[in-house]
């Protein structure tokens, strides 16, 4: 059998509803299969997939033909559960005006004033970090690095005491792995309990917020609980529901850009020597580990009227997978798209998504994963695996649950 027939053959038989165990480990051959000879890829279920860059660039710019609501989609697969609420009530999952209001009043606390003054403590924490890595020697890249970042950036955003925060990483894995195309009854369990105990432990927290309020410039649960100086204010299930998913959204995406850049340093010898010759390259590395390996795989809208794609008419009402995985690997985007080069530009990746939709914390994300990357790499030019990395299973949100190393 030739290359062709091969691609051909498994984008024929690809079915989201049924992807086998080795999607999750190595989803790229797909990915192209996908791209080349079924770029409007149909399933049973009456859904559709998009794997290339203009159709992914042209559904994210265009919200009027594509909606992000998922009240229709979800309730089959949720049913009239906690968390069917959370996900159709949170910023990611809604059209204006909640998604407007939402996005208004946290982008005012993301401001590239209030990032930048981030900075300092970030070196700061990330430094602490590396030197209890030091001095342990063997370490998991993961949860002694890449997981704790996020989680203390993002507690501190909501002046969350340090004492609270041990349950979030938890709740944020069950709440977004059910996510997942397909679930168990125990991941369906796992996720409303987590946004059942996520919800009672934010209630007390905006309650103490409310009698003493921080400063809304640096703290945004006192920005969100405020509203807009014009007067919005967000309803308590919607604050409540959208402090999960930033805390959810700010703590995994950027968990696993940071652990899948230090798995790929590795597996690429020469682009690591590069970025380690030329430190100041750190900006473009960050955009193309985005690139390269999407920490967001999959995205989800639904037609709200007749569209057109490569001379087919998808009716209204028809639910679009967005495969941002294979999108940032298309050929007639992205020069050499299989080849990780730390120094690529242009590089419009669609990991932060695009239009109205993208990310609100892409510059935070970013901000992030330079310094970690960058100070890692300074202090252990010569660390190693030392055991055998492994994924979470999940093939919405691509990264890894343990990356054992050795760092000295």
């Amino acid at each position: 059998m030739t290359v062709t027939t091969i691609l051909a053959a498994l984008a024929d038989t690809f079915d989201i509803t049924a992807i086998p165990p080795a999607f999750a480990e190595d989803p790229f051959p797909t990915y192209r299969a996908l791209l080349e000879h079924a770029p409007v890829k149909h399933f049973a279920d009456g859904s559709i997939m998009l794997s290339r860059y203009a159709d992914l660039d042209r559904v994210y710019r265009d919200t009027k033909a594509f909606s992000s609501d998922k009240k229709v989609e979800f309730l089959p697969k949720y049913g009239d559960t906690p968390l069917y609420e959370h996900h159709t009530t949170s910023l990611v999952f809604n059209d204006p005006p909640l998604h407007t209001r939402v996005r208004k009043i946290m982008m005012g606390a993301l401001t590239p004033r209030a990032i930048s003054a981030m900075e300092p403590g970030l070196i700061r924490l990330v430094d602490s970090l590396l030197d209890a890595m030091e001095e342990k020697g063997e370490v998991d890249l993961i949860e002694d690095f890449a997981a704790a970042i996020p989680l203390e950036v993002i507690g501190n955003l909501f002046v969350m005491p340090h004492e609270e925060r041990g349950p979030l990483r938890d709740w944020s894995l069950a709440i977004l792995g059910a996510l997942e195309p397909v679930l168990s009854e125990e991941q369906k369990e796992r996720g409303n309990r987590a946004v059942e105990d996520f919800k009672a432990y934010l209630k007390d927290l905006v309650a103490r917020r409310r009698k003493n309020p921080g400063d809304p410039a640096t703290d945004v649960l006192t920005r969100l609980i405020n509203g807009t100086p014009e007067g919005e204010e967000l309803s308590e299930t919607e604050l409540l529901q959208n402090c999960i998913f930033i805390l959810n959204a700010g703590h995994e995406t950027t968990t696993n850009l940071i652990g899948n850049a230090l798995f790929e340093l590795l597996d690429w010898p020469g682009e690591k020597q590069r970025l380690e010759a030329e430190p100041g390259m750190i900006d473009t590395a960050v955009d193309e580990f985005l690139r390269f390996q999407s920490p967001n795989q999959l995205g989800n809208r639904m037609t709200t009227e007749d569209v057109e794609f490569h001379g087919e008419t998808i009716p209204a009402g028809t639910r679009i997978h967005l495969c941002i995985g294979a999108a940032n690997r298309d050929p007639r985007q992205f020069t050499e798209p299989d080849r990780l080069d730390l120094s690529r530009k242009p590089n419009r990746h669609l990991a932060f998504a695009q239009g109205p939709h993208l990310c609100a914390g892409f510059s935070l994300a970013r901000l992030e994963g330079r310094i970690a990357i960058a100070r890692f790499l300074k202090r252990f030019p010569n660390y190693r695996l030392a055991g055998e990395p492994r994924r979470t299973g999940r093939v919405r949100f691509r990264g890894f649950a343990s990356l054992p190393a050795q760092v000295n």
